[in-house]
């Protein structure tokens, strides 16, 4: 039977990525004891008064269909969050979506065209490719350099630039590094966007997960509310990704444009969620500071794990969930290096080739278990490189044996 050419753009190396994550789960499925350090998802319960508000919703009825834009409520509050950072925005510039990806997905299907290009920096979150080219556009990829820690040179997306290009996509508290994009390079980006009259497209769903610096929300500079898109949801700040719940925040007629998409693909998402996600944007629960501290903490219970190996490098990220370590010392490449972690110590982690060239040579583990879980496994993970270093370097019995 026939399938339409849409099946092979959102197929590939992105959607392979996660056959690590896969096995392993089957592994812990099977009754092994695993690690599991390949997926951003919490390892903490969402609040109870998020869970409890969604509880007395259902039970009052909130059951029905819901607006297909999102509950005006809901979209008053997220609208209000972004007021305070000081932009001019209101409810009709937000639309609820089934978690920031799908607000992605929506967004690039509005913007958009066959042909188009879109300057993404890499290593880059591995579902960037196929939301992209699901839409016919071409991601161009601009290298993060490993030397500078994965941060990104405001001068690299400029020589990139092609009469094809329509956008930038930028994500930031990054993933998989955790790199926060400064204010000066946000300076030195929106003017490129205003000289070449492109989108700038922002993923700022880490951005209540920074230990050193702060977020900076690029629309609110000089001629960048009219061309600024920006994605966040409740995943990862509040512990809520299975609920499914993000927005889009831009221009009207766009937002007119993704409620169209919504309309004939969404319907809207159920009003018990909105009315949870309204309490939990209002009345910040407390845990929040704690799991950005235990973030903190883990973040740094890895750094000191990894500090005296020789084989293996922490770079210490000031934002986010996730860590990346350079495993060239062993001389094996990412993938081979995750597969043998699982094999060997149990330990699942993800290949930093499956986000981008420039990230050969590392791997990316999630800081989701408990800081004496993550030194444990990251001295394993350590051991693990030791060994395969050895490898590389016979011994003086075993080149004593050569001759």
């Amino acid at each position: 039977m026939h399938y339409s050419r849409l099946t092979g753009r959102i197929a590939g190396e992105g959607a392979a990525a996660w056959d690590i994550h896969y096995r392993a789960l089957a592994r812990q499925a099977a009754g092994e004891k695993i690690t599991l350090l390949s997926v951003g998802d919490p390892d903490f319960a969402t609040p109870t008064p998020i869970v409890e508000r969604a509880v007395a919703s259902l039970r009052g009825g909130a059951t029905h269909y819901a607006d297909v834009q999102g509950k005006l409520a809901l979209r008053q509050v997220i609208a209000d969050g972004y007021r305070r950072q000081g932009l001019e925005v209101g409810p009709d510039n937000v639309i609820v979506m089934a978690g920031a990806q799908c607000g992605l997905y929506a967004a690039a299907q509005c913007l958009l065209d066959p042909g188009d290009e879109v300057l993404v920096p890499e290593p880059s979150y591995v579902t960037y490719e196929a939301v992209l080219r699901a839409t016919g556009a071409e991601l161009v990829q601009v290298p993060l350099p490993s030397e500078a820690d994965f941060r990104l040179d405001p001068v690299a997306p400029e020589a990139a630039i092609t009469p094809q290009t329509r956008a930038i996509l930028l994500n930031s508290p990054h993933n998989p590094t955790g790199q926060l994009i400064d204010a000066d390079t946000w300076e030195a980006i929106a003017a490129l966007c205003r000289r070449h009259d492109l989108w700038l497209i922002t993923d700022e769903v880490y951005a209540e997960l920074i230990f050193e610096g702060k977020h900076f929300c690029p629309a609110t500079l000089e001629g960048m509310t009219e061309r600024s898109v920006i994605v966040s949801s409740l995943s990862k700040s509040h512990a809520m990704t299975g609920w499914r719940l993000g927005w889009v925040l831009g221009p009207e007629a766009l937002i007119e444009h993704i409620t169209h998409l919504a309309l004939c693909m969404l319907y809207g998402c159920p009003d018990f969620i909105q009315d949870a996600a309204c309490d939990a944007l209002q009345t910040p629960p407390a845990e929040l500071h704690a799991m950005r501290e235990a973030y903190r903490a883990r973040r740094d219970a890895v750094c000191e794990a990894l500090a005296e190996s020789t084989a293996v490098t922490a770079i210490r990220p000031p934002a986010g969930m996730f860590l990346m370590v350079d495993i060239r010392a062993t001389g094996l490449s990412s993938q081979s290096f995750a597969d043998r972690l699982l094999d060997e110590e149990g330990i699942s982690v993800l290949s930093g080739e499956a986000f981008g060239p420039s990230a050969a040579g590392f791997v990316r583990l999630s800081l989701t278990v408990d800081a004496e879980h993550l030194t444990a496994a990251s001295l394993r993970l350590a051991a693990c490189a030791e060994r395969a270093r050895a490898e590389l370097s016979p011994t003086p019995a075993q080149e004593a044996d050569c001759l």
